[in-house]
């Protein structure tokens, strides 16, 4: 979720900004938008009413607007109240111990909940009959924030101050990312966990995963803890995620490069080093590590002082075993986590999927950072109703990234080894291609994006909506049409815009799209110049803004679209 402004290639195509200011008509067509944040505890909000409340019609949402305000607390419309299901170090796992901040260790940190959450999964449970609703939470743990988790540690967190830690504090939130597992349950309207399931698990930067697909077993996945390239220690920094059919959680790593460290010392030891072969591959991670903005020296976390392989003098090739989308089997507490190379290596924030009418399956992502890409991944296989059978469906397929015309008309370009230009010398194999999918989706033209953040697909329609939670320095093009950069200005770049996307003929397999421009964010009706890139133009130069067709009088405030759920 976070936008660390790391460094990234730039691409030659025209920028999404660009595209946009010659293309935003729009059918009104909004149903049903749902904003979403994130918090540092899981929470559920309940209605008491089953049914459309008096007042409502048919089809709208069924509570009233809040007001905007600035208060410290949940804000909730009437008739709904909040359960805080789960904090920070409560705990997961049978027999895990009590949280005491004051004398917290890895090891309890590894058993109990996770710091920072984002994306959450709710997969339901059947099993019982009759008794309470209840299903299992999956909850993504992003970060950590030193200065809120241990006591004298008061440096801000991120850059440019870097909280002090020492090894212990480290080796806990080490622990601390990853994920959550826990089994919820509804009694009356109140929502509580069971800390005593059977399913209940943790997954740490340190869990044990698995890595698939066409990279495993690559060159540039070996490690001196792992020879074979097929297995990795953890996952770090996952954002957003996504449910497939078969009942298994999608999660996506992101902004993986802050935890490595001393690309320069990796420079030189490739320098220096004599072995030809040996000299190559340091050279080739060098190289592609600068891609992502891993630091030059020591990392700001300072993990590569309690664990060597977030040192890259030490273990080049760890950042590559990085960057990837896990699937996770929330209900099999003893599965391993599998890392699913065949749909690309970038910033993930999301893998919303859809079955395509011919069995196909389909995994909608975005790269967030300043001037990336939207991908999707289509199967080979198709989705079968043993759940087991599902087991390799993401292991082989295409990948493709998003290019979007002026004329409302976009094309998906394959990222296949082979086929010009991603062929040799440019490549080595597919293995090569993903491993450095950003570059792969420059050569083929790839429309660069304003920070493409969640991407979903509707449930009724089939659309899909991608949010470009904006940023400052994007490059303009038809599909990011803001070239105002103000950080005080809601309604510049920074304010963001929501996509919506039409496969051709429905299809989701196929390689053309129509798009159009959903939302553009920031105050409706602002006053003030109209910037000259922005569209649709208005007559009084005051509209900058554009929401579904809507009335911008009947619009609240928004801007930084972030998550979006139906």
């Amino acid at each position: 979720m976070s936008d660390l402004h790391s460094p990234s290639e730039q691409s030659a195509s025209p920028h999404f900004e660009d595209v946009v200011r010659e293309r935003i008509t729009r059918r009104g067509a909004l149903q049903a938008l749902v904003v979403l944040g994130g918090g540092a505890a899981a929470t559920l909000a309940t209605s008491g009413a089953a049914q459309a409340a008096p007042g409502y019609a048919p089809g709208e949402l069924t509570f009233d607007a809040l007001p905007l305000n600035t208060a410290d607390q949940i804000s909730l419309s009437p008739g709904f109240k909040h359960d805080v299901i789960i904090s920070w170090g409560d705990p997961v796992v049978p027999g895990a111990p009590a949280f005491d901040v004051d004398n917290q260790t890895a090891g309890a940190q590894a058993q109990q909940f996770g710091f920072n959450n984002d994306y959450i999964d709710y997969i339901p449970l059947s099993d019982r009959p009759g008794r309470p609703q209840r299903g299992l939470l999956f909850v993504n743990h992003e970060y950590t924030s030193a200065n809120m988790m241990f006591p004298g540690v008061t440096a801000a967190f991120p850059k440019p101050t870097w909280p002090a830690t020492t090894a212990e504090q480290k080796r806990i939130e080490i622990e601390a990312h990853g994920a959550s597992i826990v089994e919820v349950a509804l009694n009356g309207n109140t929502w509580s966990y069971d800390p005593s399931s059977p399913y209940n698990r943790r997954i740490t930067a340190t869990t044990p995963m698995t890595i698939t697909g066409p990279v495993a077993g690559n060159v540039h996945m070996r490690t001196n803890a792992d020879p074979t390239g097929t297995s990795v220690k953890g996952m770090l920094n996952n954002c957003g995620g996504g449910s497939t059919p078969w009942g298994n959680t999608l999660t996506a790593e992101e902004n993986f490069d802050q935890y490595f460290s001393n690309l320069t010392g990796l420079v030189t030891a490739a320098g220096a080093e004599t072995d030809p072969a040996i000299k190559a591959l340091k050279q080739y991670a060098a190289n592609n590590a600068s891609v992502f903005g891993i630091p030059v020296g020591p990392s700001g976390r300072g993990w590569e002082t309690v664990d060597s392989r977030f040192d890259m003098r030490q273990e080049w090739n760890e950042p590559f075993r990085f960057g990837w989308i896990v699937e996770i089997d929330p209900l099999d507490p003893t599965s391993m986590p599998k890392k699913r190379t065949a749909l690309g290596r970038f910033k993930h924030e999301a893998a919303a999927g859809v079955t395509a009418p011919n069995g196909q399956y389909v995994v909608y992502m975005g790269d967030d950072q300043r001037n990336q890409y939207i991908y999707k991944f289509v199967s080979s296989g198709t989705v079968q109703a043993d759940r087991a059978a599902n087991d390799g469906l993401l292991d082989s397929g295409t990948l493709y990234v998003a290019v979007y015309n002026a004329d409302g008309t976009g094309t998906w370009k394959p990222l296949v080894f082979g086929e010009a230009p991603l062929v040799s010398p440019a490549f080595e194999d597919q293995a090569d291609v993903l491993i450095r999918t950003r570059r792969a989706a420059e050569l083929q033209g790839a429309t660069p994006m304003n920070r493409p953040e969640d991407v979903e697909v509707s449930p009724t329609t089939g659309y899909i909506y991608a949010a470009m939670t904006g940023t400052d320095r994007a490059v303009l093009n038809a599909a990011n049409p803001r070239g105002s950069s103000s950080a005080t200005d809601p309604d510049s770049s920074r304010g963001g815009h929501i996509i919506e996307m039409q496969e051709s003929n429905g299809d989701h397999t196929g390689t053309m799209f129509s798009w159009e421009i959903f939302m553009l964010c920031g105050n409706p009706n602002a006053g003030g110049k109209l910037d000259t890139v922005t569209q649709p133009p208005a007559a009084n130069n005051s509209n900058r803004t554009y929401f579904a067709g809507f009335d911008e009088s009947q619009v609240s405030p928004i801007a930084r679209p972030d998550n979006v759920a139906f």
